[in-house]
């Protein structure tokens, strides 16, 4: 396991439906996204005063299709919880994730090192019996983040 990374697998959870709103970053490669996602979160949490409704102002959660479904599916979602869906900001998007069952592996390190932390939840997923639903929405709920580390759990929707 690479250096620095904390790993805590948490096991199985529903989670409610969450209603979204923030930006769309879509990239034509992942160090496009590598890039941009950061770019947004920064912007996101500068503009998060216009959102109305907020749940938990400190809790940044991404949003994506491991495998593409559509069009509009497309992309990396940087957003905040909302209560309920009321004047969405200038250049901002909304999504609505529905209730959903997950597989949840919590991790605390540098967010440049999620990517490679997803093989490991793939593996726990496998051995305990489940199948991955990547046409779903995956989660990555944060709540801490900053330029050096992050604690997110990274939520996969299994059956």
């Amino acid at each position: 396991m690479e250096k620095g990374l904390a790993i805590k697998r948490k096991g199985v959870k529903e989670i409610g439906e969450k209603k979204l709103v923030g930006f769309r970053v879509v990239c034509e490669d992942m160090i496009g996204y590598g890039q941009e996602i950061p770019k947004a979160s920064m912007s996101l949490d500068r503009r998060k005063d216009e959102i109305m409704q907020l749940v938990e102002p400190v809790k940044l959660i991404g949003a994506f299709k491991p495998m593409e479904t559509s069009e509009e599916d497309d992309g990396y979602w940087v957003c905040y919880e909302v209560h309920n869906f009321e004047d969405i900001p200038e250049g901002m998007v909304s999504l609505s994730v529905p209730v959903q069952k997950y597989a949840v592996l919590h991790f605390k390190g540098c967010a440049s090192e999620i990517f490679h932390v997803y093989s490991h939840l793939h593996q726990w997923i496998e051995e305990n019996g489940y199948k991955r639903k990547p046409e779903k929405w995956t989660l990555e709920i944060y709540s801490k983040w900053t330029e050096t580390e992050d604690h997110v759990d990274l939520c996969d929707p299994i059956y």
